[in-house]
């Protein structure tokens, strides 16, 4: 299986060669596939139908409109799945579910587990699910161990 090389379009600039990228018509990877980026009038909220992520923005909407609207519905995205994901796994291993926050970090792993909890970098929403999978079981596996010890005091 071959990893797809994160976006890192948040530093993207609105200049350069990049500006080309974030047009309607454009594509963006999810999930291991290949989204085709559509600017619609007609519609208040971003929404994916088949391939086709419809962003409500208007038909001269600039690159880095189309950027923010696109990456804020990969970022919603990837919250839902990892959230689901990580909490069916912690469960399966009997560990305590963590707080979750998305890494903007151009930089390490896809996650990080310290004492405030499980952050996953957002990129990891391009990757195909089994990696994703895997990525987030390694990190529930390092989760610590849920409390089965009854508390004297009932909290």
């Amino acid at each position: 299986m071959k990893l797809r090389e994160p976006q890192r379009t948040l530093f993207d600039s609105d200049t350069g060669p990049s500006v080309s990228r974030w047009r309607d018509g454009a594509t963006l990877d999810y999930l291991g596939q290949t989204l085709q980026l559509r600017l619609v009038t007609d519609s208040r909220h971003a929404h994916r139908e088949d391939d086709i992520l419809h962003l409500p923005l208007p038909p001269d909407a600039t690159p880095r409109q189309i950027q923010d609207a696109a990456e804020s519905w990969l970022r919603r995205e990837a919250t839902t799945l990892f959230s689901m994901l990580i909490a069916r796994e912690a469960q399966r291993l009997s560990r305590d579910m963590p707080a979750l926050a998305l890494s903007f970090s151009a930089r390490g792993s896809w996650t990080q587990i310290d004492e405030r909890g499980l952050r996953c970098n957002w990129h990891l929403i391009e990757q195909p699910m089994p990696v994703i999978d895997l990525a987030l079981a390694k990190a529930a596996a390092q989760l610590p161990m849920r409390s089965t010890s009854a508390d004297l005091f009932g909290f």
